[in-house]
């Protein structure tokens, strides 16, 4: 009879299991990076938000967008977006004085509750985006540390490792020795860093306090910007094996981020991507779906829990 029992329930648990729908479909999402350029109304962000169930996003500005206005169109929404002090523009790349004075100017506003991604290693992009190298030590990036230190903020390092012709082992060397010199606080390598698995387990086992921001790192995302070396996690709509393993055995240092940066990239290509994460969190184990999709944010950020959007 007990043997007849457990076979009953294993049955019943099958049947229902398939019969419900995966809780990764719905579950609150947060995106833990993109960006806004002119032209890109808070409004019609917080519109596709709502469409892809996203709970919340940190937003940051690309320049021309003034930091004034930017401010103001996001406090009207506190319970959807973070607002993310902005590093990058061409006196950052300079380091130029107006590069500090607009670091000054930022941290005069209580708003922002974020550091948005800092520029290491920037491949160019066709003509859309020049080529930038700034050392992880260099005074531009200790600048923007020195913040990130102060207010408790992720510091979130872009660093393109697959794209670096020269030097690749100078910067993975000095972005490990910024990680060791500040233990207790969260560094993040958005884009994955453009690694493969091996680079990023080995990271994980390094470094407690390195994290890896999904952005980019999809099959969307790719066929988006072909030639590009982004990492792939996903093969199909499912997690790549290796990566699946990777996270299944580390979920605490996986970030769901979209980075959008462009106007077009608010449209049906976030959409999209949102569509193809949905489906490939329902490769994860709950707990490990749900640190990916928003918990981990929430506790490297101090956000409060994330709930879907109400329609």
């Amino acid at each position: 009879m007990k043997i007849i029992a457990v076979a009953l329930l294993s049955f019943l648990f099958s049947i229902l299991s398939a019969a419900l729908p995966a809780g990764a479909a719905r579950m609150p999402i947060i995106d833990a990076h993109s960006q806004v350029e002119e032209g890109v109304e808070i409004e019609d962000v917080i519109k596709l938000m709502d469409k892809g169930g996203i709970a919340r996003t940190i937003l940051s500005t690309r320049r021309k967008v003034k930091v004034g206005p930017f401010v103001s169109a996001v406090s009207r929404h506190p319970d959807r977006i973070t607002p993310a002090l902005r590093t990058k523009g061409f006196s950052y790349n300079a380091n130029q004085r107006k590069y500090y004075r607009l670091l000054k100017m930022q941290k005069s506003k209580p708003e922002f509750a974020a550091l948005a991604e800092v520029i290491l290693y920037h491949a160019q992009k066709g003509n859309m985006a020049p080529e930038i190298s700034v050392l992880p030590d260099e005074p531009q990036a200790m600048a923007a540390l020195e913040i990130a230190l102060e207010r408790k903020w992720p510091f979130i390092a872009h660093i393109e490792f697959a794209a670096i012709q020269f030097d690749r082992d100078e910067f993975m060397k000095k972005f490990e020795a910024m990680a060791a010199a500040n233990p207790k606080h969260p560094f993040v390598l958005i884009h994955m860093g453009q690694l493969p698995a091996d680079d990023v387990a080995r990271l994980i086992a390094a470094h407690p306090n390195v994290f890896f921001l999904t952005s980019r790192a999809n099959t969307v995302a790719l066929g988006a910007t072909p030639g590009q070396p982004w990492v792939n996690l996903l093969k199909g709509n499912h997690l790549a094996p290796r990566w699946k393993k990777l996270i299944i055995r580390h979920p605490e240092r996986f970030i769901l981020g979209f980075d959008n940066v462009w106007a077009d990239d608010w449209g049906d290509f976030y959409l999209d991507q949102i569509e193809l994460w949905r489906k490939a969190l329902t490769d994860l184990p709950p707990a490990a779906a749900h640190a990916l999709a928003h918990g981990n944010a929430e506790r490297l950020w101090r956000l409060p829990p994330a709930k879907l959007p109400a329609k």
